[in-house]
């Protein structure tokens, strides 16, 4: 007996067994490949499952298979490494294999739809029209220049008939009278070239020079370079170097933000084909670069945390770019790290692959400073540009209008007088964070989660940044019906609106996820401020990723003390980390940049940090810090979260778990928990979570293994998610 073992995307963490289709020969079995699509019944449904392998027996009896419904591919899409790194995720993350495998595939491929290659489609003549003289069908004008057309070639795309003005009646008319057929009309590959690179200076020279003694071998690199460094030419040049052996790079970002600006530099280093991946493309345009990819038509792959599972015919290099960003964890479902997933790629693909930021992560740090990795560094910025001059602003016992200090507002003043662009950075968008109630003191309370709703003033709403709940802003107290209604706290808008009346003559943009609809939205806002125009850009994380904005000459954060204190272990390592980013916007090109920072406790051993160490020095304290508590990147954790409508049933869970794992988690792991989460309740569902900490990666896996087999032996109870959590990045 033949038996399809098949990954089905499922929450079960198995394979699920099944009979061939029936009709299929033993032949055609036979030349099946794993990760070939099939369409299978589960439950009432039909899913499209991958094929594993083919086994020779199951441990269901022959009469409970039930077949499969079809084979939807003769060969697999993915080659064998994608195959090899999707196994591996399955195994390091104990996540369900369907789940895993549906990653590597777009939507329309996972809905169990039909392959399309990559090309247009096209029409060409059918063996009787091949057979027509020049000139034929003068009775029909339209159909004879679409015949003059197809003569003329030996296919034609149909959006090029189209643009000659032939209507699809018309083309229809030929097929009718069996002259012309439909065709498919694949790319044209063309080889890439490189246009003129930029001049390295002596320390980007060292790195290009070590990198070179590399080549296009198997190994891992950690690229610690300053902000305004010149790390993304190090990434172009590399990615010459491996289109020049014939292969493709694939190149992460953490945002799609900044997909415009990093796209505008690859096109116009490279005449090549360019694909790109992020959600915010289209089902079609993402499934269309995907093939373009895996095809090998595609040159260089650009995309965010999703596209470390792009397959791709020649995988020569891989970059991850600011690879610190915490928008690289996925959060839920699939819970992976896309840095960490694209190292073990470059391993099982045998190429390189470099991570690169101004702020690395403690655990890429001390890989390299371990040798785990190659490290390089970058301590100058390019070309003339100096490293900002950082400052504190000490806001005790100060008037604060939105926010703003004196000293502040007379530094932005100073910056529109001589012509200069201004950044402030406020993580907080919203109007306020608070309304209340001054004569009764009732809040607006989210009522699905354990958040106040933010006041969004210019759409007369109240909305939860937690759950996505909106309510039309009340004009009086629901409570006592008064309407001394207050805001309080500090939000984007609030401080737009009165920066647009403080400096009426200069052009004031708001930037935060409110504002930035759209897919062009960014890259209008970049095309704007490289007009170079008097301007106060203010916004949230989103303007600290990476982007380049050479006209800032002053960068001010508003609100520093907003994320000084933190219950999470790494919140002193996040702080550094934003704080010198956003600090990094400033003094990008030739004229010096400033940068000062609001706060009440301008003592605060973190604020201190930033002006008097670089961020490389205070890293490698911290990471001291925690090699002696034997916090990751020394140690590593797991972390299992419940969820349930109920608030009493995933806490009972969590402590069934942790009964079941007292004596079965290796030596040196321990148990914390369970523990409501810092937000117990959101979206109406009661959060819990249990923290286990293990020595090493070893034991670490071990205890994963037997936690999620203990988790799924426990009785399912109506209602309660659980899920697992390998090398957490936020654990509160």
């Amino acid at each position: 007996m033949s038996v399809l073992r098949l990954a089905v995307p499922t929450p079960l963490r198995r394979y699920f067994d099944y009979l061939p289709p029936a009709g299929m020969t033993p032949s055609r079995l036979a030349g099946l490949e794993p990760g070939s699509r099939f369409t299978v019944p589960f439950g009432n449904r039909e899913l499209t499952g991958w094929l594993v392998e083919i086994a020779g027996s199951s441990e269901l009896a022959g009469d409970a298979l039930r077949p499969a419904v079809a084979l939807l591919d003769e060969h697999s899409l993915l080659p064998e490494n994608l195959l090899a790194l999707c196994e591996w995720a399955i195994h390091y993350y104990h996540h369900a294999p369907g789940e895993v495998f549906a990653a590597a595939f777009p939507a329309r491929l996972r809905q169990g739809k039909p392959h399309r290659p990559a090309g247009e489609s096209a029409w060409r003549l059918s063996e009787r029209g091949q057979g027509l003289p020049a000139g034929g069908l003068p009775r029909a004008p339209r159909q004879a220049q679409a015949l003059a057309m197809l003569q003329a070639e030996p296919s034609v795309s149909q959006q090029r008939l189209a643009d000659a003005g032939v209507t699809n009646s018309v083309l229809r008319e030929l097929a009718n009278k069996g002259l012309a057929e439909r065709c498919h009309l694949a790319p044209t590959p063309r080889r890439p070239h490189s246009r003129q690179a930029m001049a390295l200076n002596a320390e980007q020279s060292a790195v290009m020079r070590a990198l070179d003694d590399i080549g296009g071998r198997c190994s891992s690199h950690l690229l610690e370079g300053v902000t305004g460094s010149g790390k993304t030419e190090i990434y172009l040049q590399l990615i010459d170097c491996c289109l020049q052996r014939g292969q493709q790079a694939l190149v992460l970002i953490p945002e799609i933000g900044l997909t415009p600006q990093t796209l505008s530099r690859f096109r116009a280093r490279f005449d090549a084909e360019i694909a790109v991946l992020h959600s915010g493309l289209t089902d079609a345009e993402r499934e269309r670069a995907w093939e373009l990819a895996r095809t090998g038509v595609a040159h260089i792959v650009i995309g965010t945390r999703s596209a470390v599972f792009t397959p791709l015919d020649a995988t020569g290099l891989i970059i991850v770019d600011e690879e610190h960003d915490l928008s690289y964890k996925q959060q839920d479902g699939f819970r992976y790290s896309a840095r960490d997933v694209a190292v073990k790629r470059a391993q099982i693909e045998g190429c390189p692959v470099l991570l690169g930021s101004a702020t690395p992560s403690l655990e890429s740090l001390h890989n390299a400073l371990s040798g785990r990795y190659h490290h390089h560094r970058l301590r100058e910025r390019a070309g003339r540009a100096s490293m900002p001059a950082i400052s504190v602003i000490d806001i005790r016992r100060q008037e604060l209008e939105a926010g703003l200090s004196a000293p502040l507002l007379e530094a932005v003043e100073q910056c529109g007088e001589q012509g200069e662009q201004v950044l402030l950075f406020l993580n907080r968008r919203g109007f306020a964070p608070t309304l209340q109630c001054h004569d009764c003191g009732w809040i607006a309370q989210c009522n699905a989660c354990d958040a106040r709703l933010t006041v969004h003033r210019r759409r007369r709403q109240l909305r939860c940044h937690h759950c996505g709940a909106a309510a039309a802003l009340p004009p009086r107290c629901p409570d006592c019906g008064g309407d001394a209604l207050l805001t309080a706290g500090l939000g984007t808008e609030q401080t737009e609106a009165f920066l647009q009346q403080r400096f009426p003559d200069r052009n004031v943009l708001r930037v935060d996820s409110d504002t930035m609809q759209g897919r062009e939205a960014m890259a209008e806002l970049i095309e704007q401020l490289q007009q170079g125009e008097p301007t106060i850009l203010l916004g949230t994380q989103m303007l600290t990723k990476g982007h380049h904005f050479p006209g800032i000459a002053l960068v001010a954060v508003i609100d520093a003390d907003g994320m000084l204190f933190s219950s999470d272990f790494r919140g002193e390592e996040r702080l550094a980390q934003l704080l010198t980013q956003v600090a990094g916007r400033a003094g990008r090109a030739e004229m010096p940049g400033r940068v000062l920072l609001q706060t009440h406790y301008p003592d605060h051993p973190a604020m201190l940090s930033m002006v008097e160490e670089p961020y490389g020095d205070r890293a490698r304290a911290l990471l001291r810090e925690r090699v002696a508590a034997a916090l990751p990147p020394a140690g590593q954790l797991l972390m299992i979260r419940s969820d349930c409508p109920d608030a009493t049933t995933g806490e009972q869970f969590l402590a069934q778990l942790r009964g079941k794992l007292e004596r079965a988690l290796p030596a040196g792991c321990r148990c914390v928990g369970p523990l409501p989460s810092p937000m117990q309740r959101r979206a109406g569902r009661f959060r819990f979570q249990l923290l286990v900490s293990a020595p090493d990666r070893r034991s670490a896996q071990v205890a994963a293994r037997r936690i999620a087999g203990a988790a799924e032996a426990i009785p399912a109870r109506r209602g309660l998610n659980w899920s697992l959590d390998v090398d957490p990045q936020e654990v509160v």
